[in-house]
This record gives C-alpha cells, structure tokens and sequence, in this order.
C-alpha cells in the first residue's frame, strides 16, 4: 500500500470521526456508535463463484511396442575413439618434437586398444588391416555392471 492510498483512509477515518464528535461528545459515545460506524465502514461483501476443475487423466499414446522404442535414438551422432596408446611430456619436449620423432606410448605392442564412446570406455579391440584401411576388431566388450563401477 502506497503512502497516498495510507493518507487517504487515514483522511477518510478522521473526517467519521469528526462528524461522530460534531454530534456527541465523546464522553457520550458507546459501544452501539463504534459497531455501526464499523459496519458502516466495511464495503458491501461481493460473492465470487467457484466452479469446479476437472483434469482428464495424462495417458500415454497407444503405440505398437518393439523397434519404435530404440528409433528416436538411433540418429543420434556419437564420438568413437580408438586409443593406441598414452603418454605424458613436458612443453620443452612437445616443441622438441619434429618429423621423423618417435613418441613412447606407456602400451606395449599386442596389447588391446581401447575403444571410448564419448570419452567412455566401452570395449577393448586389436588392430587389423580391412582394404588397405586399419580398422580394430573388438575382442572384449566393457559389461554395463564394470562400467558403473568405473564411474565411481
């Protein structure tokens, strides 16, 4: 309520007050004048109608079950990367590195690769040649129980 709408009842309540005292004093005044002027004060009472709410009850579509529940994701783009091998170097060593440098991966040669699905490790595989291209054949697949262990 603003200092204004304040002034104004406050206004309202004096000038009441004044014409109550114009008639009687205040030596004369009961508790009947107090009552009517506080009925004669309070607005008429206006009645609002509630009507009742209903809310249809959330149903899933019927849809027929199988391959539709697997389709709305199979479009989704995921990062596969095939790790060869790790290491850790100083910056002085990475600007020493040059054509022809050879790097030393903490793996040993025949040991399994990983394969990560979005940074996730979810296979380990070996190297083959397919059509002059590499490729990784999987040789073990990371099961769901192993890769929650890993998360924590």
């Amino acid at each position: 309520m603003e200092q204004n709408e304040i002034d104004a009842l406050l206004q309202g309540v004096t000038s009441e007050t004044e014409g109550l005292k114009a008639g009687k004093k205040d030596e004369e005044l009961t508790w009947d004048d107090v009552e009517q002027e506080m009925t004669l004060s309070k607005g008429p009472v206006v009645k609002a109608e509630i009507s009742e709410v209903s809310f249809q009850e959330i149903r899933k579509p019927d849809a027929p079950k199988g391959n539709m529940e697997l389709d709305f994701i199979l479009d989704i783009p995921l990062s596969l990367t095939v790790e060869l091998g790790r290491c850790r170097m100083l910056i002085s060593e990475l600007l020493q590195l040059g054509q022809g440098s050879v790097v030393e991966l903490a793996k040993l040669a025949g040991e399994p690769m990983d394969v990560f699905v979005n940074n996730r490790l979810i296979a380990r595989g070996e190297v083959v040649v397919v059509n002059e291209k590499f490729g990784v054949r999987l040789t073990d697949i990371i099961s769901p129980a192993e890769r929650v262990n890993k998360l924590g």
